[in-house]
């Protein structure tokens, strides 16, 4: 226990036969129970879990008989975690690369009061991150941290595909699961979610490691990026309306709506202007040019003025 917590600590894990071993001989005696959720592997994974469990009796296998992706392994650890009463359910990978020595920063905040979720943020010891992480990842994690921040309305996260995370209890139990994001890409499906139920979301910092020769992350910068982002969008529109419609309202709806429609049709109108005038050499007219001008400066300060109610909202 810690802090009179029960500690859950959630393991998704696929074909780590070879890094499960290290990671569940590290793990501190704060943890009182461990799920290893095994996500189909097509390795001896789960026979090294078995055998570590006849030493540990806190380790538990969970076996998926088809794959779900990391966010389906963790929605599992979840709900088993809350069914057999956890107070908080931590969640690291099984590749050894989260320091579990620093579990306390996660679970601080959350038995505090002071959030519902902490994730890790390798980012704020910049000095270690910038050195260890490759450098087309850190574009493709600052890439996609800019597009999580508009889609979740937490804007004053960062490294938001960072898996090291904790949940209390509470917050299991009031999302709904079921329809979350399950494959790659889930951390950022997780935090929108999170915010359409007004879930309180804190960074904690964390140490980055990076095991040489080992499999890294599936983050590939800008082609990453482009993948999830339709995902991203649809997680807007959808927490927008559920948020900010269907659970209260918030007139904010109405200020992206408008945004929406007027910085495009701005910009569109615009270049036809421009189309017009220089390829058809035919003038551009006083009203022409003050409809495209105020469409597209009205469109972006709806737009500016979303994200602030927004980021009110959620802080």
């Amino acid at each position: 226990m810690y802090r009179a917590k029960k500690i859950a600590l959630v393991i998704p894990a696929y074909n780590e036969s070879k890094l499960i071993r290290p990671t569940l001989q590290n793990i501190p005696s704060v943890i009182d129970k461990i799920y290893v959720v095994d996500d189909a592997s097509k390795d001896n994974m789960a026979e090294v879990v078995r055998e570590m469990a006849k030493s540990d009796k806190r380790i538990e296998l969970l076996q998926h008989p088809k794959n779900q992706g990391p966010g389906g392994a963790i929605i599992t650890g979840y709900l088993e975690s809350s069914k057999d009463g956890y107070d908080i359910a931590v969640v690291v990978g099984g590749d050894h690369q989260m320091p579990l020595e620093e579990v306390d920063r996660f679970l601080d905040p959350l038995i505090d009061g002071q959030a519902d979720y902490t994730k890790g943020n390798r980012f704020f010891v910049l000095d270690k991150t910038l050195v260890k992480m490759p450098k087309l990842r850190i574009f493709g994690n600052i890439l996609i941290t800019a597009l999580t921040k508009i889609a979740s309305g937490y804007y004053k996260i960062m490294d938001v595909v960072d898996g090291y995370t904790a949940i209390t209890k509470r917050a299991i139990d009031i999302v709904d699961w079921g329809r979350a994001f399950k494959r790659y890409g889930y951390p950022m499906d997780f935090l929108i979610r999170l915010n359409a139920y007004g879930m309180k979301v804190k960074d904690v910092p964390r140490t980055p490691i990076y095991i040489k020769g080992e499999r890294q992350s599936q983050i590939k910068g800008l082609n990453y990026a482009i993948k999830v982002s339709p995902m991203l969008i649809r997680g807007f529109f959808w927490r927008m309306l559920f948020k900010y419609v269907y659970l209260d309202f918030h007139p904010l709806v109405f200020f992206f709506f408008c945004g929406m429609v007027l910085l495009p049709t701005g910009s569109i109108y615009g270049v036809f202007l421009i189309y017009k005038n220089f390829a058809l050499n035919v003038n551009v007219t006083g009203p022409q040019a003050i409809f495209c001008s105020l469409s597209i400066i009205t469109g972006l300060q709806f737009l500016l003025f979303g994200m602030w109610f927004d980021m009110e909202v959620s802080s």
